[in-house]
């Protein structure tokens, strides 16, 4: 697909200094300095400067802000020759912070460090993903999916003892077994499958009232992407596809995913969802999804800026997929 790297998160060409990760003296030369900086996290969300278009905020490794982390730096590359790490800052807890919106679909709150100016705030990546520069993006996703896996995978799986990060941030390694643990992403297909003049959209229960997508789902083992959109659509919507095709990829830091963008052409057109899977599905027609897009249709709403799924309907709507 032509300027496919247009996608959110679709890449910056940022140079990931995979040569230092298995180099500790680097490693250690790295962090010591003085032009190194750090993308600091905390519960998720990278620290920015929130005025349009937004910043990512490069901190020195020696400011207090940055003390407070709660495990080893990650090594994420280097800019203009420089080392770049992301930090995680998640043991700071924010006075009187009400956490009710921590987690939400779309978590509007914003928190300042009081090591910090005002105009300095952690904010939920979906919610900026689409102000951020590709660099700002890059990073803001690399360092949020592994600081992410590193949470959630700090015990072998092997063993289940406790393992020590190593290779710059890269893998975690068993001291009990031996056993190596690397920095999981899981395959996604994301599928514009359209029949004639129409696109098929659906919407999981729990999402906002009139969000509506492309159908998705995870590619199983020993399963092919072709087979997966043939198999998600059946499973969700009823609808057999035969020709299916790639078209772009978007990593999706939330947790940890790389989406697949497929196209396919649907071979039937009666819909029976899996009400376990999704709440509804339907076709889209072109003038319709124009009108969606543009805000004026009264049920559906567009597709999220920044995601995949609107990336690839607004090129089907211009003719520009191939």
């Amino acid at each position: 697909m032509k300027n496919a790297e247009q996608v959110t998160f679709g890449g910056s060409g940022l140079d990931r200094a995979g040569e230092l990760r298995c180099n500790p003296e680097a490693l250690a030369a790295a962090e010591r300095d003085p032009a190194a900086r750090a993308i600091v996290f905390w519960r998720g969300k990278p620290l920015i400067s929130p005025e349009r278009p937004a910043g990512l905020i490069r901190l020195g490794l020696d400011h207090a802000a940055v003390a407070e982390r709660t495990q080893a730096p990650i090594l994420l590359g280097r800019e203009d020759g420089a080392p770049v790490f992301a930090i995680d800052v998640s043991g700071w807890m924010p006075a009187g912070m009400d956490v009710g919106s921590l987690g939400a679909f779309m978590d509007p709150s914003e928190q300042r460090h009081p090591a910090l100016p005002d105009w300095m705030v952690f904010a939920e990546l979906r919610r900026v993903m689409t102000w951020l520069s590709p660099r700002d993006a890059e990073l803001a996703a690399s360092g949020k999916a592994v600081l992410g896996w590193h949470e959630t995978h700090k015990f072998c799986a092997r063993c289940g003892e406790e393992t020590q990060i190593t290779q710059g941030g890269w893998q975690r390694l068993c001291g009990a077994c031996g056993a190596s643990h690397f920095p999981r992403t899981d395959p996604v297909v994301i599928m514009l499958v359209t029949r004639g003049n129409s696109v098929l959209v659906g919407r999981s229960p729990g999402w906002p009232k009139g969000m509506y997508s492309l159908l998705a789902g995870y590619v199983e083992p020993g399963e092919s992407l072709e087979g997966a959109v043939r198999r998600e659509v059946f499973e969700e919507a009823g609808i057999e596809v035969d020709e299916v095709g790639y078209l772009a990829s978007q990593p999706w830091p939330f947790p940890a995913s790389l989406m697949f963008g497929c196209w396919g052409h649907a071979t039937s057109e009666e819909i029976t969802i899996d009400p376990v899977e999704i709440e509804d599905a339907r076709w889209i027609t072109r003038e319709e999804m124009m009108e969606i897009s543009q805000g004026h249709h009264p049920v559906v709403l567009p597709a999220r800026k920044g995601a995949i799924a609107h990336f690839l309907i607004e090129r089907w709507l211009s003719d520009t997929l191939e």
